[in-house]
C-alpha cells in the first residue's frame, strides 16, 4: 500500500482492477488483477519508440503464501511477446537451499543466482538510501527486533524469539523485439533486484506498522488503498514527475 502510494501520480502508477479470494485445483488465496501506468517509469529508449498504450503493463497475482506466482503482461499487439513472471517459495531458512522451484537441470544452469543482504547498505543504489530505511539503524518498539548487526544471518537462527524467511523469487523475462531484446530484459532484472532489495528492507522497517494487524485489517487497507490511487492519479499532477526527475 504505501509502495504503491509513493509511485502513483500524475496519470501514472498504480490502478486495482481485482482483489478477491481464488481457490482452484485444491489452492487457495488471494487473486489480484493491477494495471501500472508507467510512462515516466520506463528507459527514455523505449519511451520514443512505443506507443503510450504500450507502457501500460497488467499485473496478474496468484498469493497462496507460501507460494505466490505473478505475470505481468502487455496486451498491445506489438508487444506479445512480452511477460515477465515472478514465483516465489516462502521458506523458514537462511537462503541456503538450491533450486527451491525444482527448475530441470539445464534450465538451472542459465540461472543467475542473486543473494539479497536486507542488511547490507552497499546493495542499495545511493539514490534509492534512506536512514529510516535502514534495518541496520532501526529498532522495533513492539517487537524488539533490530538494528541487524553485520553477523545478523549466523545470529539470528538461533534466536527462539525471533523467526527468520528467505524469500526464492524466480524471476523470468522475456522481451522479444529485435534490436531491444537482451538490453530490455537485463534492465528489467536490474530493476527487480532493486524492487525487492528496497521493498524488503522497507518491510522490516515497517514492521510496527503491521505487526499487529490481522487479515480484516489488511483487506479494509487494501479497500482504502484502492480509493486513495485512483484519486491520486487524477488528484497529483507533479509526483509522477518528481519521480521521473529523481
Amino acid at each position: 500500500a504505501e509502495a504503491s502510494k509513493n509511485e502513483t501520480g500524475g496519470g501514472e502508477g498504480v490502478e486495482v482492477l481485482k482483489n478477491e479470494p481464488y481457490e482452484k485445483d485444491g489452492e487457495k488465496g488471494q487473486y489480484t488483477h493491477k494495471i501500472y501506468h508507467l510512462q515516466s517509469k520506463v528507459p527514455s529508449f523505449v519511451r520514443m519508440l512505443a506507443p503510450s498504450s504500450a507502457l501500460n503493463i497488467h499485473e496478474k497475482a496468484w498469493n497462496a503464501y507460501p507460494y505466490c506466482r505473478t505475470g505481468m503482461y502487455n496486451y498491445t499487439l506489438w508487444m506479445d511477446n512480452f511477460l515477465i513472471k515472478i514465483e516465489t517459495w516462502h521458506k523458514p531458512d537462511m537462503g541456503r537451499q538450491e533450486n527451491v522451484h525444482g527448475l530441470d537441470a539445464e534450465t538451472w544452469k542459465k540461472v543467475d543466482v542473486v543473494y539479497i543482504d536486507i542488511a547490507d547498505r552497499s546493495q542499495v543504489e545511493p539514490k534509492d538510501y534512506k536512514p529510516e530505511e535502514d534495518p541496520c539503524k532501526f529498532k522495533s518498539a513492539k517487537t524488539g527486533r533490530g538494528p541487524l548487526g553485520p553477523d545478523w544471518k549466523k545470529e539470528l537462527p538461533n534466536k527462539k524469539d525471533c523467526p527468520h524467511m528467505c524469500a526464492y523469487k524466480l524471476v523470468t523475462v522475456k522481451f522479444k523485439w529485435w534490436g531491444l531484446q537482451n538490453k530490455v530484459e537485463n534492465f528489467i532484472q536490474k530493476q527487480e533486484k532493486r524492487l525487492f532489495t528496497n521493498f524488503h528492507r522497507q518491510l522490516f522497517c515497517w514492521i510496527d506498522k503491521w505487526i499487529e494487524l490481522n487479515m480484516d485489517d489488511i483487506r479494509r487497507m487494501e479497500e482504502e488503498t484502492r480509493r486513495e490511487l485512483d484519486e491520486m492519479r487524477v488528484k497529483d499532477p507533479v509526483k509522477g514527475m518528481v519521480a521521473l526527475e529523481d
